[in-house]
């Protein structure tokens, strides 16, 4: 089997150096390039191609790239991935609605994913919350999300999808709180209360690597597939 060549942008954060370690390991890959913002050693070590984000048009072909930078640095990328024909996986969060217009209209001509959160587990709980939401509609929902005091947007990503997916199944808007404590890497509790009983589901990471699997398999499936705005569940379960 053919490895896929990927491109990881924002090499340089802890999601990129996670995408880094496990594709490196895994023969289904073959990494191209790290586009980074600043200098990292270690990646001398294994062989990658090192780019900086105003080298974006030196990298070489590539199948797909894997975006997990920050908002400032999203469309870059995704005018690269258009100029070359190239499928585009983004985990970045805190995009504008202009960057998710600007996402929705490169999906005429590339295949696209974007998501909040790449563990399965929390494809599995969006899926919960619509089932709940349809059932318990008149229910106050309560969204808490706790993350490492590095993470900026609040709420985050993951938080507003898990209210997406309560609306959807036509629950109440959610209310939401965000902690920012030590080094938690995520935790997502949705409580939705009615009168005289309260239902919680929680998922807790424990490891990053769980959303870099995630993101290197969506990988995996949506290189070579039709253009398209891709959602995470439809490619890992179908």
């Amino acid at each position: 089997m053919t490895p896929t060549k990927i491109l990881i942008y924002g090499a340089s954060g802890r999601m990129g150096r996670a995408l880094l370690r496990l594709a490196t390991g895994d023969d289904r890959f073959r990494v191209v390039a790290a586009v980074i913002g600043r200098t990292l050693p270690p990646l001398d070590d294994l062989g990658i191609p090192v780019f900086g984000p105003q080298q974006l048009d030196e990298t070489p072909a590539f199948d797909v790239a894997i975006d997990f930078s920050q908002p400032d640095g999203f469309d870059a990328i995704l005018e690269h991935c258009l100029a070359r024909g190239a499928a585009l996986v983004s985990g970045t969060t805190g995009l504008s609605d202009a960057q998710r217009h600007r996402l929705a209209a490169a999906a005429k001509k590339i295949p696209v994913l974007w998501a909040a959160n790449f563990s399965i587990g929390v494809v599995v709980l969006e899926d919960l919350l619509r089932r709940a939401s349809a059932a318990l509609q008149a229910w106050d929902v309560d969204i808490v999300e706790t993350h490492h005091t590095g993470k900026k947007d609040a709420p985050s990503g993951t938080a507003l999808a898990l209210g997406q997916a309560v609306q959807q199944g036509g629950g109440k808007a959610p209310h939401y709180a965000s902690l920012r404590a030590g080094d938690v890497i995520g935790e997502h509790t949705v409580q939705i209360t009615g009168i005289g009983e309260r239902l919680e589901l929680t998922h807790r990471a424990s490891n990053r690597d769980i959303f870099a699997r995630g993101a290197l398999e969506a990988s995996s499936r949506l290189a070579g597939s039709a253009a398209g705005e891709y959602r995470l569940a439809e490619l890992i379960f179908r």
